[in-house]
């Protein structure tokens, strides 16, 4: 069984920082694809960003430029650097392990409240 667990959430002023943390338990095949998610309040989830194994990276454009997904292989952690942060940032967002259609993991969430 795989477990993702998620921290650094929290409340942050307009064009603040926040570095969010996934980190990846159990039987985790070595090719997969790891990602952030979020979900703001009456809305879809939205991929925010995603990583390769092999670091090939993909963002939604609202956070190009402005959000760095990056991945340590040898912890299975992915990491979500946020930066210039705005209010419609604001969301739950989920850690993804992705390693086939059939094996697609979520993990609980982590609110990002941006707010002044």
């Amino acid at each position: 069984q795989v477990q993702l667990v998620e921290s650094g959430g929290g409340l942050v002023q307009p064009g603040g920082s926040l570095r969010l943390s996934c980190a990846a338990s159990g039987s985790i095949f070595s090719i997969n694809t790891m990602g952030w998610y979020r979900q703001a309040p009456g809305k879809q989830r939205e991929l925010v960003a995603a990583i390769t194994s092999g670091g090939i990276t993909n963002y939604a454009d609202s956070v190009k430029g402005r959000f760095t997904i990056s991945r340590d292989n040898a912890k299975n952690t992915v990491y979500l650097q946020m930066k210039s942060l705005k209010p419609e940032d604001t969301a739950v967002y989920y850690c993804n392990l992705l390693i086939s259609p059939s094996m697609n993991y979520w993990g609980k969430g982590t609110l990002v409240i941006v707010s002044s």
